[in-house]
């Protein structure tokens, strides 16, 4: 982890939120190639889960929502963690992550009796003191797809099964936020509500299922140490019949990494019932009747560390020892970058130049390189995971071929300079 959470901030994925002034426990902000990481992993998770099939419809609804969703859900009540507090420095720990309950870890003084910690994150809306009124940050993006059911049914009119697909914030008031960008205060969901007839819930779960594996290889995380684990009967969350975590083997142990639940009917029969509006889809050929969900949920930061961690290697190349990001293709914050043999001849910088700028035009995320020697530059792309880079050299002047150089290998060819585009993309 510490090799990391190092590499991250060397090289622009991932510094401390409010860094400048000490820094704000579980938060955390993307630099630039950490920024251009986390948006293709959002896109090729769109592309995977909604751009190719016909049954799914994108939303984004608000983060802030009405006190009465949260109530209505049992979140008000059944989002919580078990907490004690320490008599001596004050420190708040979860009962559950404690190897002893009555010691506390930081100081060895005494834990106090146990309390009931919610995770939602209260916000006054309003200006006037005493006329506010509250509401909370979403502690999940799902509730916003389940209170516009009726929308989505009123304007796109889908037919069973369906579902909705949402990516955006979502904010828990952790008791104690940790192991970098796996337990944090502020994070980002990419999240999906199928919704089934009752009798078709099981091969619905299995489709899933399956769909969730096909995710975990095309964004690069190793599979072979994710494991799926049956989550039990009074382990489960209070809207769940049946729960199926992905566990991913991080350095501080194997956590979740994704879910899989059957929500069943529970979250639009309480908010039709606590509403008063009517959830119930209508078929020509049926009763009305209201559908059962299942939610595969997909933490985006969490995605991204175990990414980080399944392509973080270190290896020896050309007779030196270097540190590498393997990432998938379709992920890579930069697709390729293009380098001048040397910064101090200016032809070669200008025809650089040029094979860069007709490459910009057609792959996203190209950059131009020319600080160091060329092989400080091909040790810098390396470590940022760029899967090519290209070199301008005296050939290239003489007949528009230049050397492509492939990540993993270190192998080089040369290739046209028509041809790259075709190569990179």
């Amino acid at each position: 982890m510490e090799k990391i959470v190092s590499l991250c901030k060397r090289r622009g994925f991932v510094f401390q939120g409010s860094e400048i002034y000490g820094g704000l426990a579980g938060t955390w902000d993307y630099g630039p190639y950490g920024a251009m990481l986390a948006h293709n992993i959002k896109s090729l998770w769109w592309k995977h889960f909604v751009g190719v099939r016909e049954d799914m419809y994108g939303v984004s609804t608000s983060t802030i929502m009405s006190e009465a969703v949260w109530r209505s859900s049992g979140h008000l009540e059944g989002f919580t963690d078990p907490m004690v507090e320490c008599a001596k420095c004050k420190r708040r720990f979860r009962t559950d992550h404690l190897p002893d309950v009555k010691k506390c870890p930081e100081c060895g003084g005494s834990l106090g009796d146990e309390k009931t910690f919610n995770l939602l994150i209260p916000v006054e809306l309003g200006s006037v003191a005493g006329e506010t009124s509250r509401a909370y940050l979403r502690g999940e993006v799902a509730q916003g797809m389940f209170i516009h059911f009726k929308n989505i049914l009123d304007t796109i009119r889908p037919k069973l099964p369906f579902g909705l697909a949402q990516m955006g914030k979502a904010y828990r008031n952790e008791i104690a936020p940790r192991d970098f960008l796996f337990r944090a205060r502020e994070f980002d969901l990419m999240e999906l509500e199928y919704f089934v007839r009752e009798k078709e819930w099981e091969a619905s779960f299995e489709m899933w299922r399956n769909e969730m594996h096909s995710w975990i290889e095309a964004v690069g995380i190793k599979k072979e140490i994710v494991h799926e684990v049956e989550i039990p009967n009074g382990e489960r969350a209070h809207y769940s019949k049946r729960t199926i975590d992905f566990e991913f083997e991080y350095p501080f142990g194997q956590k979740e990494l994704y879910g899989l639940a059957y929500r069943g009917e529970y979250d639009l029969k309480r908010h039709m019932e606590q509403a008063g509006v009517d959830f119930r889809y209508a078929d020509e050929s049926e009763e009305p009747f209201v559908p059962h969900v299942i939610e595969p949920t997909f933490g985006h930061g969490r995605t991204i560390l175990a990414v980080l961690l399944s392509a973080y290697d270190e290896d020896e190349l050309g007779g030196e020892k270097r540190v590498v990001l393997r990432f998938k293709k379709e992920i890579a914050p930069v697709k390729a970058a293009v380098f001048p043999l040397l910064k101090n001849k200016p032809e070669l910088v200008a025809k650089a130049r040029e094979v860069y700028s007709s490459l910009k035009l057609q792959v996203s995320s190209v950059q131009f390189d020319a600080n160091g020697n060329i092989g400080k530059r091909y040790r810098r792309q390396d470590e940022i995971g760029t899967p090519v880079c290209i070199t301008v050299d005296f050939q290239t002047l003489e007949d528009d071929t230049v050397t492509v150089r492939d990540r993993d290998s270190g192998v080089q060819e040369r290739v046209s300079v028509n041809d790259i585009a075709k190569l990179v993309s």
